[in-house]
């Protein structure tokens, strides 16, 4: 009997996460759902995936709380090992630097790649005894070019980019393949706040984007499709940033 694979999402109770967690669980996929405080749009989308007839474990934790994540994961990680590792979990701080504080950036930075360094050591491990798995961290945009009054942000998504690079070089010859997803402007609470008539006339699409094409690429990467694809950033963008 084959073994449902089962998928990790890093921030996943809403947006792009929570996106991808419905696709994936459409797809065949058990999941590992982690956020950190949205206990109501977690709660129901596990409902909702296990009314698609698959398992949906709820892990609250901070992802840059060491502690919490070892207690949350290693347990898991004793009775079975993901195929895949989605790291989605973010958060923004945005101002000019010369104004931000250490507060902002240190949540910022920890949030994104102290969480992905804690939760990557883990599963990564563990996948190595499988010899076989699929790591996708979300970056943005903001990360590939720079953007103003998003020093901590930006600073953070290009880390991401060169922690799977090199990562994807560590992994590849046990057939584990790590790769990143670049969005640009994508339907989310994120960009409720942003001038979108002045931003969309950069983009040459000329449109936000959708979670859902978010989440199409993050399957793709995770198929047999993808199999000869390590260490490459796939832009979902509009044509924002090319």
């Amino acid at each position: 009997m084959t073994q449902t694979p089962i998928a990790f999402i890093s921030g996943a109770s809403r947006g792009i996460g929570a996106a991808i967690a419905l696709r994936l669980a459409a797809g065949g996929y058990d999941i590992w759902l982690n956020y950190h405080s949205s206990h109501g749009p977690a709660q129901s989308l596990r409902e909702q995936i296990e009314a698609m007839g698959r398992q949906c474990t709820l892990l609250p934790f901070d992802v840059a709380d060491e502690a919490a994540v070892t207690a949350a994961l290693e347990p898991l990680l004793d009775q079975a090992v993901p195929y895949a590792f989605i790291h989605n979990a973010g958060i923004t701080r945005d101002g000019l630097l010369p104004m931000m504080g250490r507060k902002e950036w240190d949540q910022v930075l920890n949030t994104h790649l102290t969480g992905f360094f804690l939760m990557g050591r883990l599963i990564s491990k563990a996948m190595l005894s499988k010899r076989q798995g699929r790591i996708i961290a979300i970056a943005s945009v903001s990360g590939e070019t720079g953007q103003a009054g998003q020093v901590n942000y930006a600073a953070a998504k290009a880390g991401l980019i060169g922690a799977c690079k090199s990562l994807a070089r560590e992994l590849a010859r046990r057939n584990i393949l790590v790769n990143v997803v670049s969005p640009g402007l994508i339907a989310t609470e994120m960009i409720k706040d942003l001038p979108l008539d002045k931003i969309l006339p950069l983009v040459p699409l000329n449109r936000v984007g959708t979670v859902d094409e978010v989440s199409g690429v993050v399957e793709f990467l995770l198929s047999p499709a993808a199999g000869y694809i390590t260490g490459q950033v796939i832009g979902v963008n509009g044509g924002l940033y090319m």
